[in-house]
């Protein structure tokens, strides 16, 4: 059910496609993913309908992917989801709805990266390819990618209610983490498209190594430490240093310090995520548990080495 009580089934978007892209309507249909804000149903072979139905934000996030991800999606290395037409808010359904390029592949919570060099060169060469200098009216971060030092409550609350959950085995070594990568000089250059939201079921795997990106929603423009937290978080150990070696241009120390800082704050979201899910809970995901723990390992390595 969508927060307007509408039951979203394979006869409403059927509907809505008569009404809005007669050409597509006919083809097959059938459920792909139930994300956080939106359903994926997969259309044929190449296509897909995105369709809100958890919250109100949805709206706003697929109009953005709607206005620049056609420019965008040229220039990467990877697929990802090109929006093909936007579907408007109607009496049937009254909110908008998208339909975009089918990505195939697996998310990578559910099977992860396994070449460590492979992975390390694709994912390296896909955040090359999108950290562009923005235009000025590029949008902005929601809570996220602004200066790290001003997370420090939600961190402190994340940690301390990971810890007391018994989640994190070593809560003084994530601190100094966090505590480090907050003290870091800020950034001072252009403001870089990033994706915004590269955890890993947003990421997508075949053969070992990545094969798509896909949940633009995020899409802002800002510090590209925040997409290089995803080094920890998607590669398989012994990757990451290959990773920023083969990133363009190098990252400086400071950049991979604040890195590491918004990488602890995505890693304690999965252990949290992660455990409501082995709970049962709603909204929890128990695939989301093993790459926290996993990322928090990295991590805590930096600064120990």
């Amino acid at each position: 059910m969508t927060d307007t009580q509408i039951d979203i089934t394979e006869d409403l978007i059927r509907e809505l496609l008569r009404e809005q892209c007669p050409d597509l309507a006919e083809r097959p249909l059938q459920l792909g993913a139930l994300g956080w804000d939106n359903q994926v149903w997969r259309l044929g072979d190449d296509l897909a309908v995105r369709m809100p139905w958890a919250t109100r934000s949805a709206d706003a996030l697929l109009r953005k992917e709607h206005t620049w991800l056609p420019g965008l999606a040229p220039r990467l290395p990877l697929p990802i989801p090109v929006p093909q037409r936007l579907g408007e808010p109607s009496e049937r359904f009254p909110r908008p709805w998208l339909v975009t390029t089918w990505v195939p592949g697996e998310p990578a919570d559910r099977a992860p990266a396994t070449r460590p060099a492979e992975a390390a060169a694709t994912l390296a060469a896909f955040l090359t390819a999108l950290h562009r200098p923005a235009p000025e009216d590029a949008p902005v971060g929601r809570d996220r990618g602004g200066v790290l030092a001003d997370t420090a409550e939600h961190f402190t609350g994340a940690l301390d209610s990971a810890a007391d959950l018994g989640l994190v085995p070593d809560p003084d070594a994530v601190r100094a983490v966090w505590e480090d990568a907050a003290d870091a000089p800020v950034w001072t250059g252009p403001r870089l498209w990033l994706h915004g939201d590269l955890h890993p079921a947003n990421v997508l795997t075949a053969n070992g190594s990545f094969c798509g990106v896909i949940d633009f929603g995020d899409l802002f423009a800002g510090d590209p430490a925040f997409d290089l937290a995803a080094g920890w978080i998607l590669l398989p150990d012994g990757a990451v240093d290959l990773f920023h070696a083969a990133y363009r241009p190098a990252p400086d120390a400071a950049t991979l310090r604040r890195a590491r800082g918004w990488a602890v704050l995505r890693a304690l979201a999965g252990l949290h995520i992660g455990h409501a899910g082995d709970e049962g809970r709603p909204g929890g995901k128990p695939t989301w548990g093993p790459p926290g723990r996993a990322s928090l390992e990295r991590l805590i390595a930096t600064v120990r080495r």
